[in-house]
Protein backbone atom coordinates (compact mmCIF):
# COMPACT_ATOMS: atom_id res chain seq x y z
CA UNK A 1 0.00 0.00 0.00
CA UNK A 2 1.46 3.50 -1.15
CA UNK A 3 1.82 5.88 2.16
CA UNK A 4 -0.72 8.54 2.54
CA UNK A 5 1.28 11.38 0.56
CA UNK A 6 -1.30 14.13 2.99
CA UNK A 7 -0.34 12.44 6.33
CA UNK A 8 3.16 12.45 5.23
CA UNK A 9 2.90 16.38 4.33
CA UNK A 10 1.05 16.88 7.91
CA UNK A 11 3.70 15.05 9.80
CA UNK A 12 6.50 16.71 7.90
CA UNK A 13 4.80 20.34 9.16
CA UNK A 14 4.06 19.24 12.60
CA UNK A 15 7.99 18.46 13.02
CA UNK A 16 9.11 21.81 11.86
CA UNK A 17 6.80 23.52 13.86
CA UNK A 18 7.67 21.62 16.63
CA UNK A 19 11.37 22.61 15.67
CA UNK A 20 10.41 26.56 15.27
CA UNK A 21 9.12 26.51 18.69
CA UNK A 22 11.50 25.18 20.44
CA UNK A 23 13.66 28.17 19.06
CA UNK A 24 13.14 30.47 21.39
CA UNK A 25 15.72 33.61 21.87
CA UNK A 26 17.49 33.37 25.35
CA UNK A 27 16.64 29.85 25.97
CA UNK A 28 19.51 29.10 28.45
CA UNK A 29 21.71 26.21 27.45
CA UNK A 30 19.94 22.91 28.96
CA UNK A 31 22.52 20.87 31.15
CA UNK A 32 24.17 18.11 28.50
CA UNK A 33 22.39 14.89 29.04
CA UNK A 34 24.51 11.71 30.92
CA UNK A 35 26.19 9.53 28.75
CA UNK A 36 25.31 5.73 28.36
CA UNK A 37 27.89 4.64 30.69
CA UNK A 38 28.99 2.20 33.03
CA UNK A 39 30.68 4.53 34.96
CA UNK A 40 28.35 5.53 38.14
CA UNK A 41 28.00 8.76 39.80
CA UNK A 42 29.93 9.72 42.59
CA UNK A 43 30.48 12.01 45.32
CA UNK A 44 33.20 14.40 45.66
CA UNK A 45 34.30 16.58 48.12
CA UNK A 46 36.21 20.21 47.75
CA UNK A 47 38.44 18.76 50.69
CA UNK A 48 39.82 16.07 48.01
CA UNK A 49 43.05 16.32 46.18
CA UNK A 50 41.30 16.60 42.41
CA UNK A 51 41.73 18.28 39.51
CA UNK A 52 39.39 20.60 37.76
CA UNK A 53 38.80 20.69 33.95
CA UNK A 54 36.98 23.69 32.63
CA UNK A 55 36.85 25.93 29.52
CA UNK A 56 38.56 29.47 29.03
CA UNK A 57 36.92 32.34 27.41
CA UNK A 58 39.03 31.71 24.84
CA UNK A 59 37.83 28.36 23.59
CA UNK A 60 40.57 26.50 25.17
CA UNK A 61 40.31 24.12 28.14
CA UNK A 62 42.58 24.19 31.15
CA UNK A 63 43.25 21.78 33.96
CA UNK A 64 43.71 23.08 38.12
CA UNK A 65 44.39 21.77 41.40
CA UNK A 66 42.07 25.17 42.81
CA UNK A 67 38.76 24.63 42.00
CA UNK A 68 37.96 28.52 43.13
CA UNK A 69 40.57 29.81 40.23
CA UNK A 70 38.17 28.44 38.02
CA UNK A 71 36.61 31.14 36.08
CA UNK A 72 32.97 31.95 37.37
CA UNK A 73 31.32 31.55 33.91
CA UNK A 74 32.91 28.08 33.48
CA UNK A 75 31.78 26.87 36.75
CA UNK A 76 28.57 25.15 35.83
CA UNK A 77 30.24 21.97 34.00
CA UNK A 78 33.50 21.11 35.01
CA UNK A 79 35.12 18.06 34.49
CA UNK A 80 36.21 16.60 38.04
CA UNK A 81 39.70 13.82 38.31
CA UNK A 82 41.02 11.97 40.86
CA UNK A 83 45.06 12.16 39.82
CA UNK A 84 45.65 9.43 42.66
CA UNK A 85 44.06 6.60 40.21
CA UNK A 86 44.98 5.49 36.77
CA UNK A 87 43.29 6.04 33.29
CA UNK A 88 42.68 2.50 32.94
CA UNK A 89 41.32 2.73 37.21
CA UNK A 90 39.39 5.76 36.41
CA UNK A 91 37.58 4.75 33.00
CA UNK A 92 36.71 7.95 31.86
CA UNK A 93 38.27 7.92 28.77
CA UNK A 94 35.38 8.37 26.35
CA UNK A 95 33.21 9.25 29.23
CA UNK A 96 34.03 12.05 31.71
CA UNK A 97 32.97 12.55 35.38
CA UNK A 98 31.43 16.41 36.01
CA UNK A 99 30.24 18.56 38.06
CA UNK A 100 28.57 21.95 39.20
CA UNK A 101 31.24 23.67 40.72
CA UNK A 102 29.12 26.22 42.54
CA UNK A 103 27.42 23.57 44.38
CA UNK A 104 30.90 22.12 45.16
CA UNK A 105 32.35 25.66 46.30
CA UNK A 106 29.05 26.29 48.33
CA UNK A 107 28.58 22.76 50.20
CA UNK A 108 31.79 21.50 50.16
CA UNK A 109 30.53 18.37 48.27
CA UNK A 110 28.96 17.66 45.28
CA UNK A 111 27.72 14.96 43.03
CA UNK A 112 29.24 14.10 39.65
CA UNK A 113 27.85 12.40 36.60
CA UNK A 114 29.18 10.43 33.92
CA UNK A 115 28.96 12.46 30.07
CA UNK A 116 30.33 12.17 26.98
CA UNK A 117 33.90 13.74 26.15
CA UNK A 118 31.82 15.76 23.24
CA UNK A 119 28.93 16.76 25.19
CA UNK A 120 31.18 17.87 28.28
CA UNK A 121 32.87 20.04 26.05
CA UNK A 122 30.08 21.07 24.49
CA UNK A 123 28.10 21.82 27.10
CA UNK A 124 31.35 24.14 28.65
CA UNK A 125 31.66 26.11 25.53
CA UNK A 126 27.86 26.49 25.79
CA UNK A 127 28.34 28.09 29.32
CA UNK A 128 30.16 31.18 27.34
CA UNK A 129 28.58 34.01 25.74
CA UNK A 130 27.44 32.66 22.19
CA UNK A 131 29.92 34.33 19.58
CA UNK A 132 28.07 36.25 16.70
CA UNK A 133 25.11 34.75 16.16
CA UNK A 134 21.12 35.91 14.64
CA UNK A 135 18.34 34.34 16.66
CA UNK A 136 15.99 31.51 14.72
CA UNK A 137 12.77 33.14 15.60
CA UNK A 138 11.36 36.90 16.90
CA UNK A 139 12.52 40.32 15.76
CA UNK A 140 16.40 39.28 14.21
CA UNK A 141 14.75 36.64 12.19
CA UNK A 142 11.86 34.40 10.46
CA UNK A 143 10.99 31.51 12.28
CA UNK A 144 11.47 28.39 10.64
CA UNK A 145 8.65 28.06 7.12
CA UNK A 146 6.50 25.00 6.86
CA UNK A 147 6.89 23.85 3.47
CA UNK A 148 11.30 23.99 2.90
CA UNK A 149 12.72 23.75 -0.30
CA UNK A 150 15.65 21.11 -0.10
CA UNK A 151 19.27 22.23 -0.75
CA UNK A 152 21.83 21.19 -2.69
CA UNK A 153 23.29 18.44 -0.79
CA UNK A 154 27.04 19.33 -1.73
CA UNK A 155 26.32 23.13 -1.20
CA UNK A 156 29.05 25.12 1.05
CA UNK A 157 31.79 22.53 0.47
CA UNK A 158 35.46 24.48 0.81
CA UNK A 159 38.86 22.69 -0.26
CA UNK A 160 39.75 19.20 -0.33
CA UNK A 161 38.13 17.04 1.70
CA UNK A 162 40.43 14.78 4.15
CA UNK A 163 40.73 11.51 3.77
CA UNK A 164 37.77 9.35 4.27
CA UNK A 165 35.38 12.67 2.16
CA UNK A 166 34.38 14.10 5.58
CA UNK A 167 34.39 17.59 6.18
CA UNK A 168 36.59 19.01 9.39
CA UNK A 169 33.23 21.05 9.99
CA UNK A 170 29.52 21.02 9.32
CA UNK A 171 28.14 24.72 9.60
CA UNK A 172 24.14 24.78 9.94
CA UNK A 173 22.78 28.45 9.12
CA UNK A 174 20.68 30.08 7.13
CA UNK A 175 20.62 33.13 4.08
CA UNK A 176 19.61 35.66 6.26
CA UNK A 177 21.85 35.28 8.62
CA UNK A 178 25.22 37.83 8.66
CA UNK A 179 27.41 35.79 11.09
CA UNK A 180 26.88 32.51 8.87
CA UNK A 181 28.33 34.29 6.28
CA UNK A 182 31.31 35.50 7.58
CA UNK A 183 32.07 31.72 9.37
CA UNK A 184 31.78 30.44 5.75
CA UNK A 185 34.12 33.40 4.39
CA UNK A 186 36.73 32.52 7.39
CA UNK A 187 36.68 28.68 7.23
CA UNK A 188 37.52 29.37 3.21
CA UNK A 189 39.73 31.90 4.28
CA UNK A 190 41.79 28.96 6.16
CA UNK A 191 41.08 26.30 3.36
CA UNK A 192 39.23 24.17 6.47
CA UNK A 193 36.83 21.76 5.10
CA UNK A 194 33.52 22.31 5.52
CA UNK A 195 30.05 21.41 4.34
CA UNK A 196 26.90 24.56 4.69
CA UNK A 197 23.69 22.90 5.47
CA UNK A 198 20.73 25.51 5.05
CA UNK A 199 18.37 24.72 7.88
CA UNK A 200 16.43 26.58 6.82
CA UNK A 201 15.52 25.80 3.07
CA UNK A 202 16.42 22.17 4.29
CA UNK A 203 14.18 20.15 6.67
CA UNK A 204 16.80 17.16 6.87
CA UNK A 205 19.53 19.43 8.17
CA UNK A 206 17.11 21.38 10.74
CA UNK A 207 15.92 17.81 12.03
CA UNK A 208 19.79 16.96 12.05
CA UNK A 209 20.80 19.85 13.67
CA UNK A 210 17.84 19.61 16.30
CA UNK A 211 18.52 15.84 16.94
CA UNK A 212 22.53 16.88 17.60
CA UNK A 213 21.80 19.52 19.94
CA UNK A 214 19.15 17.76 22.08
CA UNK A 215 21.82 14.98 22.45
CA UNK A 216 24.51 17.29 23.28
CA UNK A 217 22.09 19.36 25.80
CA UNK A 218 22.23 23.07 24.18
CA UNK A 219 19.15 24.82 22.25
CA UNK A 220 19.63 25.60 18.77
CA UNK A 221 17.51 28.42 19.15
CA UNK A 222 20.00 30.84 16.74
CA UNK A 223 22.65 30.24 14.10
CA UNK A 224 25.30 29.75 12.92
CA UNK A 225 25.88 26.56 14.94
CA UNK A 226 29.27 24.84 13.89
CA UNK A 227 29.74 21.08 14.18
CA UNK A 228 33.62 20.99 14.72
CA UNK A 229 34.56 16.81 14.88
CA UNK A 230 31.42 16.39 17.22
CA UNK A 231 31.56 19.11 19.24
CA UNK A 232 28.38 21.65 18.96
CA UNK A 233 29.78 25.54 18.99
CA UNK A 234 26.79 28.15 19.26
CA UNK A 235 28.07 31.52 16.94
CA UNK A 236 30.71 32.73 14.99
CA UNK A 237 33.44 33.18 17.52
CA UNK A 238 36.91 32.98 15.49
CA UNK A 239 39.04 32.39 18.70
CA UNK A 240 36.98 30.04 19.87
CA UNK A 241 36.89 28.00 16.63
CA UNK A 242 40.49 27.78 16.16
CA UNK A 243 40.57 26.40 19.66
CA UNK A 244 38.40 23.64 18.53
CA UNK A 245 40.51 23.23 15.01
CA UNK A 246 43.53 22.65 16.60
CA UNK A 247 45.59 21.12 14.27
CA UNK A 248 43.43 21.47 11.35
CA UNK A 249 44.01 25.38 10.75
Amino acid sequence: MWPNRRGSRAHTIFALLVLAGACKKGAPPASPPAAQSELPPIEVSKDSALLFTHVEPNGNFATTDKADSVPEVARRLVRVIDPAKGVAERRDTSNVYVVDLRELLASGKARARAMSREAFETGALAQLPPGASSALAGPHGPALPEEPEPASPDAGIAGPAPAGGAPVVILYGTPWCGACKAARQYLSSKHIPFAYKDIENDSSAARELQGKAARLGIPADRVPILDVRGRLLVGFDRTRLDALLGDAI
